[in-house]
């Protein structure tokens, strides 16, 4: 059956490029002469064949540069070359007689040499990568070697031989793609069909035979992704302040990267209220992450597996009888933008310092972060410390207590804590930027020692699959959302052991041992976060005016300009399920004037399961819980400061419209005299025209009119 469907779609991919053949001749002209729209659309179907499951490579700029891809203001066009070992590489660059190129580049030669080779070529036009499967050996990161590089604690005034990873390449893979900038579109082809359509296009159009170059009509591509910002931050946005100052109609070319951190405590806090030095404990992870490609940032190690694991640690916190009484409070935060420069911790320190935060610094007694811990080696979590505040006998002493802490939290959960040598600075992580502001005691766990072991860091590749999330063949969607996978049992030893230890520094004295992380809670999260969003749990924990952002597939967790992004949502409301506390016999209506009313807690009307044995109506309930937003946008916005180089400036280009698609193209020849022929016929069109409505008295006069009736 299966290859009867390949025939059949591959003799229908014949017939449309056929067809489109004829109708690339004459479309233009019958467009020009039918009257109506109608028919423009239908000529235009059988011309092209659209590419609709795409994701396009866009243009960021921060201070100083411009990076990312577009193509010019109508798209680029280009003949067809598909290229699948670097051997083909040739005939684009220099044989092939038919430039411009489109090329479709096999996903495994998606690398940092391949793509300089085509960036400094002027007979490329254009770029379709298809997705590698499986994920490429040797792995690939476009990330650079050195991430987040100058916004980090470490520069020339605060542990100089430590600055600019000196020490420690931590992305060894890095080959920078994602921060170069291509002067062509590039295009990601996320559906193996419209893939295997352009292939054929291609072998039967323009595969060279016998020797000689393929003769036209040709196989061509058009990628369209022209960008409306240029150089930098700076030049984009005094552009768009000039527009909203001096035009009724301003058009604003750039926008800032922005969303919303999530945070809570277990202690509610009152915006008002004075908290004691010292009285917080801060436990954080980030939630976004990034690739080549706009939207699609699957992040399974560099975000979901520590977000989801402290997700699982504050719920085992508050299953902790008498939790609220602790002599210190504990706050999970959940930073977005962490990929650009440390958007989202950068503007909590600045609003701390500022006073628009209900912590501030001298409040925080200490500070835990998980950064990537799903590829531990031996169930070893190494201690990440940083060497130049322990210089200070006093933070060196709170963090040697730390370290302490989380060895013996480490206890029947199979999980071996690790300590880095002194002369090992701190990873890229959000804890930096609070260092930058006061010497905080802190630790960073992670499931490297020194470079990354994720090999696919900030890449397309960062899926399920590179955290070992298997399932057994044949289980239904709710079977795989309850099934406890070997990664999730993993993780769930680290929520165990983050959870112990925040309840110790908090001043626990009960039985720490007692309180574990829940794996079946981890399963479901993981399913939900990085395979199937759109499922039961999910649905049941979501306001029902949210339900749409659970999208069909794995979530994405690139932080956009759009705020909230989908992603924030939901772990908006994961959070405040596994944390809150359900309200009883308390109407919709109560729970919103409750939300209004309340200083201390937010209340949430969300969807709940429908009822046994039916598809509807759901039972819905009212959640309070502690959890909050607060901004991740970069100070250098609110402070005008585009050009800073202490806060992230990074925006995102604004554009009219991303689209590709594959017709077949007639020679420049043929074209000409396609474009004569038609220009003639509507010159003879006109003047017949004229003459018809010269001598319309005489050609359209009734013979009867011009004599005497007769009776």
């Amino acid at each position: 059956m299966a290859a009867v469907e390949e025939a059949e779609a591959a003799t229908s991919c014949g017939r449309m490029m056929r067809e489109a053949e004829g109708w690339l001749l004459r479309g233009l002209l019958l467009c020009a002469l039918a009257a109506g729209a109608g028919w423009c659309n239908s000529v235009e179907r059988k011309i092209y064949i659209p590419l609709n499951r795409t994701a396009t490579c866009v243009r960021l700029l921060n201070a100083t540069h411009q990076v990312g891809c577009q193509s010019s203001l109508n798209g680029d066009t280009g003949v067809i070359h598909v290229v699948e070992k670097k051997s083909d590489l040739d005939w684009v660059l220099k044989d092939g007689p038919h430039s411009p190129y489109m090329v479709l580049l096999g996903g495994h030669l998606f690398t940092g040499d391949v793509m300089q080779q085509l960036k400094g070529s002027s007979r490329i036009s254009g770029l379709a990568v298809a997705i590698s499967k499986p994920s490429p050996h040797a792995g690939f990161s476009p990330g650079l070697r050195c991430p987040n590089d100058g916004f980090g604690v470490y520069n020339s005034s605060y542990g100089p031989e430590y600055a600019h990873c000196k020490v420690t390449v931590w992305n060894p893979l890095g080959n920078g793609l994602s921060y170069m900038d291509f002067g062509f579109p590039i295009f990601l082809l996320q559906d193996e069909n419209e893939t295997e359509v352009i292939k054929k296009c291609y072998q039967s159009y323009n595969l060279p035979a016998n020797g000689s170059d393929p003769e036209y009509p040709l196989c061509a591509m058009q990628l369209s992704s022209h960008m409306h910002a240029v150089t930098s931050t700076v030049t984009c946005m005094r552009r768009s302040a000039i527009q909203s100052t001096f035009s009724l109609n301003p058009e604003v070319v750039c926008d800032p990267l922005k969303d919303f951190n999530v945070w809570s405590t277990v202690k509610p806090i009152n915006a008002s209220e004075k908290l004691d030095p010292d009285s917080v404990v801060i436990a954080s992870s980030r939630m976004d992450s990034h690739s080549f490609f706009w939207n699609v940032a699957p992040g399974a190690e560099s975000a979901v597996a520590s977000f989801v694991t402290l997700l699982a640690a504050a719920e085992a916190i508050h299953k902790i009888p008498g939790v609220e009484s602790l002599p210190k409070n504990i706050m999970f935060v959940f930073f977005q933008g962490e990929t650009f420069d440390y958007i989202g911790s950068s503007r909590m320190v600045y609003d701390m310092q500022n006073g628009h935060f209900p912590v501030k610094l001298e409040n925080i007694h200490s500070f835990l972060e998980l950064s990537q811990v799903a590829l531990m080696n031996n169930f070893d979590l190494w201690m990440h410390t940083d060497p130049v505040s322990q210089k200070n006998p006093s933070t060196e002493q709170s963090v040697q207590n730390m370290v302490d802490t989380l060895k013996n939290s480490s206890g029947d959960t199979g999980v071996t804590m690790q300590e880095i040598g002194a002369s090992q600075p701190l990873p890229p992580s959000s804890f930096q930027r609070f260092l930058r502001a006061r010497q905080v005691p802190g630790v960073v766990l992670a499931d490297h020692s020194s470079t990354f072991k994720n090999s696919y860091y900030q890449s397309i590749y960062d899926t399920s699959e590179n955290i070992q999330m298997y399932y057994p063949e044949g289980l239904s969607p709710e079977e795989m959302l309850n099934y406890v996978t070997d990664t999730a049992k993993s993780l769930a030893d680290v929520a165990t052991v983050v959870a112990r230890t925040l309840y110790q520094l908090a001043g626990g004295s009960g039985n720490a041992s007692a309180v574990r992380a829940d794996p079946a809670t981890v399963t479901r999260m993981l399913y939900g976060f990085l395979i199937q969003a759109n499922n039961p749990w999910f649905q049941a924990i979501m306001k029902s005016d949210l339900k749409a952002f659970l999208g069909d597939g794995p979530l994405q967790y690139y932080i956009a300009v759009n705020n909230p992004v989908n992603s924030t949502y939901v772990v908006q409301h994961v959070l405040a399920n596994l944390t809150g506390t359900r309200q009883e016999n308390v109407t919709k209506e109560q729970c919103q004037e409750l939300n209004k009313a309340s200083q201390l807690y937010d209340y949430s009307w969300v969807q709940g399961a429908p009822y046994p044995n039916a598809t509807s109506p759901r039972q819905p309930y009212c959640v309070m819980s502690t959890v909050r937003f607060s901004q991740a946008s970069s100070p250098a916005f609110e402070l005008e400061q585009w050009g800073s180089t202490e806060y992230s400036t990074w925006t995102e280009s604004r554009w009219k419209e991303l689209h590709a698609r594959i017709f077949l193209v007639a020679s420049k020849q043929l074209e000409i005299i396609t474009l004569i022929v038609g220009i003639a016929i509507l010159i003879v069109s006109f003047v017949v025209t004229y003459f018809i409505n010269a001598k319309a008295d005489v050609l359209f006069t009734n013979p009867g009119d011009s004599g005497a009736v007769a009776y």
